[in-house]
């Protein structure tokens, strides 16, 4: 095969049929048949950084850059779901192998874009999972701001859609569509002109995903809500479920970086509070910064604290024998 470094001198225009994407992802594929020291490694990494940010694409008024931190180390979900995001970290690796050496981009009836549904409850962990296929693959993430998307005036949404699309094609970037049940809700039945705009709207939308050579990634917390005729049409459907006992055990034992100091926390009492992931970060941050205001360790009575806060921030019981 060619040699990685060759791939620094190809343009950074698109030329007809090959986006940035497809670019990014040979590059990475490069990289990994190829044996060199340390040096080269260091020194491509350099290089590849570089060649991201000269493509980055321009999607800043339409999304929001997401600094990628979290690996896969980090995730805790069943092993089904695990599975599921490492297919969709693979797939998107292996597409030039399959579509052009394999012959399937002769068979492909729709788009070769991967698209993929996550779903469930805020703070579950969608988009860390979405950081990590990021960091994995070594591509930009951007969550897609429906508010500066979806607008009331007639074909503004689409010629929004049109630009974003545009600009991540070109830069080889993941897309995240937060909330994407505002964009990908059931179709609404023709009453009057905005009915109609807004349906060709949604039609175009679904073109254009399939289209789309890179990963899209959709996050709901309403998966009722989505159009059944646009979830046939996904490549994977993510389910991220409540976590239970074990797995928020997990979570904590996970959830304090090891500079923080913490003194006999109990993870298998904490583990018996019901919350997500995302509650359980917000309480960890929230204990830490009570307990370097008091100059101690975190404790569990820090702990308990902040989770007292946390659900009276939910609106939710607060059960006192639980805190005793």
């Amino acid at each position: 095969g060619r040699d990685r470094f060759e791939l620094i001198s190809i343009p950074n225009t698109v030329t007809e049929g090959v986006t940035q994407t497809d670019r990014v992802t040979e590059f990475q594929d490069i990289d990994q048949v190829s044996t060199p020291s340390q040096a080269d490694d260091f020194l491509f990494k350099q290089l590849w950084d570089s060649c991201l940010e000269i493509t980055r694409p321009k999607l800043e008024t339409l999304a929001q850059r997401i600094e990628v931190k979290a690996g896969w180390q980090d995730l805790v979900l069943p092993a089904d779901e695990m599975a599921l995001l490492h297919q969709i970290t693979k797939q998107v690796r292996q597409r030039g192998k399959v579509y052009q050496e394999w012959g399937f981009h002769q068979r492909m009836n729709r788009g070769k874009g991967i698209s993929a549904l996550f779903a469930g409850e805020s703070g579950t962990g969608k988009t860390m999972a979405a950081e990590v296929i990021a960091k994995d693959l070594g591509l930009h993430l951007y969550r897609i701001d429906l508010a500066t998307v979806v607008n009331k005036y007639i074909g503004e949404t689409e010629k929004n859609l049109r630009r974003l699309f545009d600009a991540a094609e070109d830069g080889g970037a993941i897309l995240f569509f937060d909330e994407a049940d505002a964009l990908f809700g059931k179709r609404s039945e023709v009453k009057d002109a905005h009915d109609r705009y807004a349906n060709i709207e949604i039609n175009y939308l679904l073109q254009r995903l399939e289209a789309y050579r890179g990963l899209a990634i959709l996050a709901t917390n309403k998966k009722n809500t989505i159009d059944q005729a646009f979830l046939r049409r996904l490549r994977f459907i993510v389910n991220f479920p409540f976590p239970g006992a074990a797995q928020r055990a997990i979570i904590w034992q996970k959830v304090f970086p090891k500079e923080t100091p913490t003194e006999e926390l109990d993870w298998e009492r904490l583990s018996q509070f019901n919350f997500t992931g995302g509650n359980v970060h917000s309480i960890a941050l929230n204990a830490a910064f009570m307990a370097a205001e008091a100059g101690k360790s975190v404790t569990m009575d820090v702990v308990l604290t902040a989770a007292r806060m946390e659900f009276k921030k939910l609106d939710k019981l607060v059960n006192e024998a639980d805190f005793r």
